[in-house]
């Protein structure tokens, strides 16, 4: 129970107090980090929790606000890294929030791992007239939770969206993704698993200026990981790139080649080269044993 909702955390490995943390991004879940936990090292524990309203883990009945991310991680950390610096790698929505966590609470980590994850564009003001009526109106429409034929087109609707990512990773992704959206044997019909709430427009406009101070306050070493695909996309990965390296003091940033968005899904192995890396560099030596199973 975290903060008063059920919670699913996959492990791998022994449920050691000093596991690395897998924070998964938006509409994902922790599941689907099995191809990057199959690349690490076997000794290591690995913790991925589902954040609320995606994957396993209990919607939030009054709808989802951004800091809410961040006293849930305060809680899981608590949970599952009691009595030492927390050691992070997060994908995209995952990958901000620890982030800005990082310069909120700058003691509590020992590294992080950012997988593409930028933050977003600086909104106006002036935009939010438009923006809360749109979320009232959305507030009175019905909601579609999401629903396939089957795994299999949904597996295909994710291998039409993201080209780079294998068949029978798409097909992992898919079961992970989704649940029978009902109850008659000769169904194969799915219904995504994340909360349909998540669609709904954010009244709240993001203010980047906020997540910048933060980020200028992180003080442990971060790794940015971020794709060189062609994909309409470059120029503003770099230059997000560029602002984060301006103002983090430790951070260093790796590029894969070939990976899009989603490198934890396409290209695990080399993702898994650079985490043991940057681990090798930056845990000191006399915590080594508490990482390896018993």
């Amino acid at each position: 129970i975290v903060r008063g909702l059920r919670q699913r955390v996959t492990w791998w490995g022994d449920r050691s107090q000093t596991p690395v943390v897998l924070l998964h991004g938006f509409q994902d879940c922790g599941a689907t980090w099995q191809f990057l936990a199959d690349c690490l090292p076997q000794q290591w524990s690995l913790a991925a929790p589902d954040w609320r309203g995606f994957g396993c883990s209990e919607g939030a009945p009054g709808g989802y606000w951004f800091p809410d991310y961040f006293a849930d991680l305060e809680a899981l950390l608590d949970m599952l890294v009691p009595s030492a610096p927390a050691r992070i790698v997060g994908h995209s929505m995952g990958a901000n929030i620890a982030q800005i966590y990082a310069g909120v609470r700058p003691e509590r980590l020992g590294w992080l791992v950012n997988v593409e994850g930028f933050g977003l564009a600086r909104t106006d003001p002036g935009d939010a007239p438009e923006r809360y009526a749109r979320w009232l109106d959305e507030l009175r429409q019905p909601l579609r939770d999401g629903r396939y034929r089957s795994v299999a087109q949904l597996a295909g609707v994710l291998r039409t969206k993201n080209p780079r990512l294998a068949p029978d990773r798409a097909e992992f992704i898919a079961r992970a993704w989704s649940r029978p959206a009902d109850e008659e044997p000769e169904s194969t019909e799915v219904r995504l698993l994340f909360d349909p709430r998540h669609r709904l427009v954010n009244p709240v406009l993001y203010r980047r200026e906020e997540a910048e101070a933060c980020w200028a306050r992180v003080r442990v070493p971060v790794l940015l990981v971020r794709g060189d695909a062609e994909d309409g996309r470059s120029s503003s990965v770099r230059a997000a790139a560029d602002v984060m390296r301006a103002l983090m003091r430790n951070l260093e940033i790796v590029t894969v080649p070939g990976a899009g968005h989603m490198v934890h899904h396409e290209e695990p192995e080399i993702l898994a080269r650079h985490i043991v890396e940057f681990e090798r560099r930056f845990s000191a030596p006399s915590r080594g044993a508490a990482h390896a199973r018993p």
